[in-house]
């Protein structure tokens, strides 16, 4: 095997793009891994784990475009580096067949779009925050996905939003579904009468979408970014949601989905519910449901009661769930094991589901690792090594800087399910799968053959897969089940049951 690599220098490509070209070069026959990253520490970290961290990357910045070929040649890899050389060259160019206008500024998308009300900022973080500011001085709502944004100027930019009566949603928000349009990473939903307000975006999806897939439909959902609930932020845009909802004639339920908000958050948003005609229910993952008793609203724990509770109070009817694995599966499973198969280890794209799963294990389960703190989760002493249970996001930006999330990018996350099978103390792999707007077109097409070799790898494996969509999205949510479990993965409907699935497996 021979591992070259080489520097641009002074040069930047988007982690989209890359991450095409990467795909691209490694289908070429001989291949066995490309890495296209910008020269930052964490990608560094990651092409460490990979083996392709070569000496000359050593000096190497964030201006600097890495490029590592592990192939079975020097031939194979001269014929990647020439190849490569060609798509960047193309990307450089841009198509020069099309005649379509693109505007490069705010200025320039209005003249191009008069009548639009809303701005979705995606570029790197350093540079958000001016654009925002832009939109909403031209009287533009804004949604931000863009993550590492000082906490300084998201408090700046909400405090002019709402002076300005406009919605800024964000930094780091992934999701959002405004008048039926699905914005980011959203999901295709039925419309109706539910109007959700989040600060948790992979939450918001998982809520949503089993609305949709229990019979219910969304009137709105307006996403804030996580830190709009903590006391830095003070709520600002969770409650100018609230109240946005408050007033919608097409909202007769409200659906409130964040982590614990600071108290002196929990309180504003009770003060502006009392009075509230609107029946509303509430899920601040990890709270003391004891503590919010005065709270005024229906108190659910998991993501999939707060969608069910929802529908329910939307469609006046009880909704009867049953247990989605039987004592048998579990038997099955459990007797697959060797005497060294113990841990779990969960791969997830959406942080919120590490949260949720961590919250569903911690008080069965001893020896808890991963890279979200809370009670009783214990911090690895390396992201990209495992420790006997294990809980990992992905969508961190310990892993995101630099490349597309894992909801664009399979890449990370099916190295890591290889790393997770080859290891005889694992017994069980939590995956999310994410359907939607912005999401990944083919997840299956990534995830069957990663699966598929997993289990040839280590056969008494179970893998429990969740599809976190509806059937209007367009990865085709049937199909993908369908694969997915042709591949071997087990499957549930929410991530509350593929962590406790996990959990009877291995007690």
């Amino acid at each position: 095997m021979v591992v070259k690599g080489i520097i641009k220098s002074k040069v930047y490509f988007d982690s989209v793009s890359l991450m095409r070209i990467g795909s691209e070069l490694s289908s070429m026959p001989g291949v066995e891994d490309v890495a296209m990253v910008m020269g930052t520490d964490e990608n560094k970290s990651i092409l460490k784990v990979s083996e392709m961290l070569l000496s000359e990357f050593s000096d190497s910045n964030g201006n600097d475009l890495l490029i590592g070929v592990k192939a079975d040649s020097e031939e194979i890899v001269e014929k990647v580096l020439e190849k490569m050389e060609s798509l960047l060259e193309a990307l450089q160019k841009g198509d020069s067949s099309t005649t379509t206008f693109v505007p490069k500024s705010i200025d320039g998308a209005l003249k191009v779009l008069p009548e639009a009300n809303l701005a979705m900022i995606s570029i790197a973080g350093k540079y958000a925050a001016n654009e925002a500011r832009k939109a909403l001085n031209n009287n533009l709502h804004v949604m931000i996905f863009s993550d590492n944004v000082s906490i300084e100027d998201e408090l700046s930019l909400k405090k002019l939003g709402k002076e300005k009566g406009l919605l800024v949603m964000g930094p780091d928000c992934g999701t959002a579904i405004i008048n039926g349009v699905p914005l980011a990473f959203a999901n295709r939903v039925r419309k109706g009468d539910i109007g959700v307000v989040g600060a948790s975006g992979t939450g918001m999806q998982e809520v949503t979408s089993l609305i949709s897939n229990f019979g219910g439909g969304v009137s709105q959902a307006i996403g804030t970014g996580g830190r709009d609930v903590k006391k830095e932020i003070g709520g600002v845009m969770f409650l100018e949601g609230l109240k946005a909802l408050k007033n919608d004639k097409n909202t007769k339920i409200i659906t409130l989905v964040s982590k614990p908000p600071h108290q002196d958050v929990i309180d504003k948003i009770a003060l502006e519910l009392k009075g509230c005609e609107k029946p509303v229910v509430a899920l601040f993952l990890g709270a003391n449901k004891e503590e919010l008793s005065d709270f005024p609203a229906e108190i659910c724990t998991t993501l999939e009661e707060t969608a069910q509770k929802s529908v329910e109070l939307s469609l006046q009817l009880s909704l009867a769930r049953e247990c989605e694995f039987s004592n048998e599966d579990v038997l099955r499973e459990r007797g697959k094991k060797s005497s060294n198969q113990k841990y779990i280890r969960a791969l997830f794209s959406g942080g919120t589901f590490c949260d949720e799963t961590g919250i569903l294990l911690r008080d069965s389960l001893t020896d808890l690792y991963g890279n979200h703190s809370g009670k009783s989760i214990l911090p690895l002493e390396n992201l990209l090594k495992s420790q006997k249970h294990t809980l990992i996001d992905l969508g961190e930006d310990d892993f995101t800087v630099g490349r597309p999330h894992p909801m664009i990018d399979f890449s990370l996350r099916n190295k890591r399910i290889i790393q997770e099978a080859s290891d005889p103390e694992c017994s069980v792999i939590i995956l999310d799968v994410v359907l939607g707007y912005g999401a990944h077109p083919a997840p299956d097409a990534e995830l069957v053959p990663i699966i598929t070799k997993a289990l040839s790898i280590n056969p008494n494996l179970t893998v429990i897969s969740y599809v976190v969509g509806t059937d209007a999205d367009p990865q085709n949510r049937k199909q993908v089940i369908s694969a997915l479990q042709n591949a071997g993965s087990l499957i549930v409907s929410s991530n509350r049951a593929a962590a406790l699935f996990a959990l009877e497996i291995v007690k």
